[in-house]
């Protein structure tokens, strides 16, 4: 008797052990890699934007219009970056993507490739897929759960919504115009025109994609995007990041 009380005993303090692992690793993955991976992605954005502004102030200085005496604001002299904020910027940042639907403050790094440890650091523009403004598609890949779940609230977004693109240059406004759920082999989302494979692009498209339904591979939540207009970035946010 003493032995089978020892034994389911012993099993039911593994099986609360166990569950309290389990417990951890699902607080772990669901929680903490967000609060890591929010802080991360915040240096790396920081970073990027104060690149971006160290390089305007050294860009030469170039007259305006037909009269060579008057100059672009600007200074040749380069202020060098602290050791920190080149340290938080990784190699492959190449942009800043703005969803005003998201919040007024959403602002997450774009990195080349879609990788698992790329996706860990932001947003992942897909391989081969074209640049910012570019005709083509440029397509973007990011997680809706875990590590700072950039694209958490992709399926909020309406036909019109404004999802803008911030690079060392310009500014690119693209327009919300389809959304839809398909399988993960449906690669032809993210073709140079959406859903047309082979076909010629004349327009520049933006693609989000990422996994649906929640906390789950099985299909990916899609949305296709044009885009609307261009501004440098020397002119300050457009419209439609202004609250």
């Amino acid at each position: 008797m003493r032995a089978a009380q020892l034994v389911v005993r012993t099993v039911g303090e593994l099986m609360i052990t166990s569950g309290g692992l389990v417990l951890l690793f699902l607080v772990w993955q669901l929680v903490w890699t967000d609060v890591v991976a929010d802080r991360s992605q915040a240096r790396t954005t920081d970073a990027l934007v104060e690149q971006w502004d160290a390089d305007a102030q050294a860009a030469p200085l170039e007259p305006l219009g037909d009269d060579p005496t008057l100059v672009a604001p600007g200074d040749e002299a380069s202020t060098p970056l602290a050791e920190p904020v080149l340290a938080a910027l990784p190699s492959a940042a190449l942009a800043v993507l703005h969803v005003p639907e998201f919040g007024n403050d959403y602002a997450v790094p774009v990195l080349e490739g879609t990788t698992a440890e790329v996706l860990k650091e932001g947003i992942g523009r897909y391989t081969g897929s074209a640049d910012a403004g570019e005709v083509g598609n440029f397509a973007l890949a990011g997680h809706r759960t875990t590590y700072g779940a950039p694209f958490n609230p992709i399926a909020e977004l309406d036909l019109g919504d404004p999802v803008v693109v911030e690079t060392a240059d310009a500014y690119y406004v693209y327009t919300v115009v389809d959304t839809l759920i398909v399988d993960p082999n449906e690669v032809s989302v993210i073709a140079p025109v959406p859903g047309r494979p082979g076909e010629t692009p004349t327009e520049a498209y933006l693609t989000m994609t990422s996994c649906h339904p929640m906390y789950s591979a099985r299909q990916r939540y899609i949305v296709h995007a044009v885009l609307e207009s261009t501004s440098a970035r020397a002119e300050g946010p457009p419209a439609a990041l202004t609250p």
